[in-house]
């Protein structure tokens, strides 16, 4: 097991969310931050962000904060998002369509190379980002051709396994999956799934704690 294999998965989710308000801070020519203030932006304790950052080394002056831009830089490094990385999509419906126009994909180094659906009706259609949606059949050509680094499935439920099974074929080896179940995968490829509803039932769940006994309206 490597040094890196032990981090905890939370602390890679806080390190991205750290990037947030340090690139804010690049933007405004604010050259040192604290643990403090980078916290309380994150919604995190001083001592939560100290840690996380040493598990990667030595950051910042005590008592002074960190060089924003260095930190940034750094974390960027971390997450191996200091390059580009090159996306295609498979399922245009309302979420498909939503995530292809969001223009803080392209901000954070996030491209969207190529767009595909299992509907056959859909291709040839030109979304306002430029690209046209192509049939499922092509994902294997095509994403080989443009070589693609990572897969975004956001089809219905019952066709997920199937866009997965296109994309390993494609040789994809990141896949997030917005659909609400989960894709079997060979052991050579990472599946980040996403399922909103999980997110929505944990929301109700602190509510229901933090408000129980008392009316909601």
């Amino acid at each position: 097991m490597t040094k890196r294999s032990k981090i905890p998965s939370p602390t890679i989710e806080r390190l991205a969310l750290y990037s947030r308000p340090l690139q804010s801070f690049v933007e405004s020519d604010t050259p040192i931050v604290s643990s403090e203030k980078l916290a309380e932006l994150c919604g995190v304790n001083p001592a939560q962000v100290r840690k996380d950052l040493a598990y990667f080394g030595e950051f910042g002056v005590r008592g002074v904060g960190y060089d924003a831009q260095e930190l940034l830089r750094e974390i960027k490094r971390i997450l191996g998002t200091d390059r580009e990385w090159t996306i295609c999509i498979v399922g245009m419906g309302n979420l498909g369509m939503s995530l292809v126009e969001n223009d803080n994909f392209r901000k954070r180094g996030y491209r969207f190379v190529a767009a595909f659906d299992l509907d056959s009706r859909k291709a040839g259609r030109r979304l306002p980002c430029g690209l046209a949606i192509q049939p499922a059949c092509n994902i294997p050509e095509q994403v080989r051709g443009l070589g693609v680094d990572l897969g975004i499935i956001t089809t219905p439920s019952r066709e997920a396994q199937r866009a997965a099974e296109l994309l390993f074929k494609a040789n994809i080896k990141g896949i997030l999956n917005f659909s609400a179940t989960q894709v079997r995968a060979p052991e050579c490829c990472i599946i980040e799934n996403v399922d909103l509803s999980v997110k929505l039932e944990n929301l109700v769940y602190h509510l229901e704690t933090l408000y129980k006994g008392m009316p909601m309206k």
